[in-house]
């Protein structure tokens, strides 16, 4: 169901700020909440003050903006525990296929311009559901040729941390903005009624996995 309430970035920005402190980010990243909130409190200036034009509407999986922290503040194995299902409490978790060491060879893909920051924001996110059924490579294709760029690992956890809602069954999502130099392509689905971190080939098909992407990523510079 569409949003019908108006939106306010500052609101949600500052809501997405209490969030990681409650899902006690603190605690893998070293400073305490104060310090924490300070880091990101610099990108409040840009929700405010960017227009963009995808609509606040989780359930149907597009948001404006989201708030990420990147794996050198965070490391993946301590944020991907802090999600969970929406209304649910199992923890979310990356599964075994990934060999000792591999979520460390699976970063940005030169094209995804990662900003060199701890923090940033990813602007226009859409789950893209779109996708289902479709060849994972040819879907990236698709997604490049409309001048947008995939997500990454740490976005698409920082996409269900702050909108659990945004992962149903049938509407899970592949992360073509990490790769590893192989015919991996990195997916949040639902596994043991929790998220789960995973990967699948580039070129298989899943009924019930889309391609997320976003509109661009902006830090204060």
């Amino acid at each position: 169901m569409t949003q019908q309430t108006p939106f306010d970035a500052g609101s949600e920005f500052d809501r997405q700020v209490r969030n990681l402190i409650e899902r006690d980010h603190p605690a893998a990243t070293g400073p305490d909440a104060a310090q924490y909130a300070a880091l990101l409190a610099p990108l409040r200036d840009v929700v405010t003050s960017t227009a963009t034009h995808t609509p606040y509407d989780p359930e149907a999986g597009r948001v404006p903006f989201l708030l990420v922290v990147t794996r050198q503040v965070a490391p993946i194995e301590q944020t991907m525990p802090r999600t969970t299902l929406h209304g649910k409490d199992k923890p979310g978790f990356v599964d075994r296929s990934f060999e000792p060491g591999a979520l460390e060879r699976f970063v940005a893909t030169p094209s995804t311009a990662l900003p060199d920051q701890r923090a940033y924001l990813v602007l226009g996110v859409e789950r893209g559901e779109e996708f289902c059924g479709a060849v994972p490579r040819d879907a990236m294709d698709v997604i490049a040729d409309r001048g947008r760029t995939l997500l990454t690992i740490e976005e698409g956890i920082a996409l269900i941390t702050h909108f659990p809602q945004i992962l149903v069954k049938n509407k899970c999502f592949s992360l073509g903005g990490s790769r590893s130099g192989d015919r991996r392509v990195p997916a949040i689905w639902i596994s043991q009624n929790a998220p789960k971190l995973g990967w699948c080939w580039e070129g298989n098909p899943h009924t019930w996995l889309g391609m997320a992407s976003a509109g661009s990523r902006r830090t204060t510079a």
